[in-house]
């Protein structure tokens, strides 16, 4: 599944919140309807058993409610995809990854393991903390196999950590550091990992327990031969690219530009992105996996980032000047086969209830804008939840899918309303996370649900508000752009 994501740790955001935000895409040529949903206890089954691969899991007692967004349409299967639980930990999965022959002969994918469809719900609504989700996962990799190359964020208000396959049952896991943020498009991304950590106090990295012999075994270790060079469990700095990666035409086409992109925006001055003098070009495969970011990052900008077409560089499909042979030469992170964007934030010295938020857009990110949802609740609003097969105004995935496919064939003309409504909508948001914490009774738990659940849809119906807006006005200017237009009036 093609997706792109953004970490960022507690001390490099605005808030001192952690924050985890990912694109799921549709694969070429087709739309998948999402909707938000909360998963209680009652409703998660005992046995998991997946659609594609027919894999069966018993799933421990007790299980979390959690939220997640799964598919509108049941017929592959759940695909969660982005939730929080009850305590305030966050999963998302997953960006699909890519590999090489050698790993991929060495430990061949599962045919009948997990994947994509599964992971969110026989993880989340067990794990007490993103370090607890990784190893759950782990050794649920390790026992079941998976028949995809994934990678797979953790979150709590504390940590991010992310976890890559490795072949069908290895992996791999690195925290992000507290003052940086990472970039991920649908490539193995992990650039350096610390073995005499993961072996010993494992503060920041953790894998498989045979990696280093399984690396050994089958002669992954590209390093150059170097008797000085200390032995694979005592390696601070080992290539995971080289060892795991890949390094393909299509990677520098579909893949490496996107980080690019993300790592330009955040870090302008750091490097040189442009020009035949620049320190990273959008095909470079030495791109920093994480960086400092040059000012503190925001929900707008993780936004923006994820909403990227290259605005700025000739490779922009809806750019005028430069070279116009240079337009769509590279695929953009905001593309019309985006399902959703989420953003999860997770904010300390909060109350529980009040922790986690959980930003959420639908269809294509170019023209689609975050509401905010606090997601320790029951219910969901129906314009986020109410989602089926077939077209409507009355549901956000659908209303935006219009927005978009009207937009995009008028871009110039209907540039202008569409940045008015993203920006109308920022501000309702923040707006609404101040009125919430204002006004939370602190009370009672379902006391503080029932206000959570009503001040959700109070935000959700003044979303809708700039939402039907922005569609009245883009319908308007694109209508004025039809091809059977004709200039003579009939008054």
């Amino acid at each position: 599944m093609p997706c792109t994501t953004l970490l960022a740790g507690r001390n490099a955001t605005y808030d001192g919140s952690t924050m985890m935000a990912r694109n799921e895409d549709s694969g070429a040529g087709h739309f998948t309807p999402k909707k938000l949903v909360i998963v209680r206890p009652e409703d998660q089954p005992k046995v998991y058993r997946s659609v594609l691969s027919g894999v069966e899991i018993p799933l421990p007692e007790k299980p979390m409610r959690y939220s997640a967004v799964p598919n509108a349409l049941p017929d592959e299967g759940i695909w969660g995809e982005a939730g929080v639980n009850e305590c305030n930990v966050a999963m998302s999965e997953t960006e699909t990854i890519t590999s090489n022959a050698r790993v991929l002969g060495a430990d061949p994918l599962v045919k009948g393991g997990i994947g994509e469809e599964d992971l969110l719900t026989i993880v989340l609504p067990y794990i007490h903390s993103a370090r607890e989700g990784v190893q759950r996962l782990g050794k649920l990799l390790e026992t079941y196999g998976t028949y995809e190359m994934n990678g797979i964020g953790f979150q709590d208000t504390q940590e991010v950590w992310w976890l890559e396959s490795i072949g069908g049952h290895h992996w791999i896991a690195k925290r992000v550091p507290d003052d940086a943020y990472v970039v991920m498009p649908n490539q193995q991304g992990i650039d350096s990992f610390d073995f005499l950590d993961a072996f010993g106090e494992q503060q920041d990295h953790l894998c498989s327990a045979d990696l280093a012999e399984w690396i050994r075994e089958n002669h992954l270790d590209l390093r150059v031969p170097d008797e000085d060079a200390p032995v694979l469990e005592e390696t601070e700095d080992f290539d995971v690219r080289a060892a795991f990666g890949s390094r393909e035409d299509a990677d520098h086409s579909y893949n490496t530009p996107r980080a690019w992109a993300m790592l330009r925006y955040l870090n302008p001055r750091s490097c040189r992105w442009d020009g035949p003098n620049a320190d990273y070009t959008p095909e470079d495969d030495d791109l920093p996996w994480s960086l400092t970011p040059e000012h503190l990052i925001t929900v707008e900008d993780v936004k923006y980032v994820l909403s990227n077409h290259f605005q700025g560089t000739p490779y922009d499909p809806y750019g005028k000047y430069g070279d116009l042979s240079l337009r769509g030469k590279y695929r953009p992170i905001g593309v019309n086969r985006n399902n959703f964007v989420a953003l999860t934030q997770l904010r300390p010295n909060r109350p529980r209830e009040l922790a986690a938020i959980q930003w959420i857009a639908m269809g294509s990110n170019v023209f689609n804008a975050f509401v905010p949802f606090f997601p320790q609740v029951d219910r969901v609003p129906e314009y986020l939840g109410e989602v089926t097969g077939q077209a409507t105004t009355e549901a956000l995935y659908w209303v935006s899918r219009i927005i978009a496919a009207l937009a995009d064939a008028h871009f110039s003309r209907t540039a202008s309303a569409v940045e008015r409504y993203q920006k109308a909508c920022a501000a309702l948001g923040q707006r609404g996370l101040k009125e919430t914490e204002a006004g939370f009774p602190n009370g009672e738990a379902r006391e503080n649900e029932r206000y959570l659940e009503e001040r959700n849809r109070e935000m959700t119906e003044r979303f809708r508000a700039e939402t039907d807006r922005c569609l009245n006005a883009v319908l308007f200017e694109s209508s004025l752009e039809m091809r059977n237009a004709y200039s003579r009036s009939d008054a």
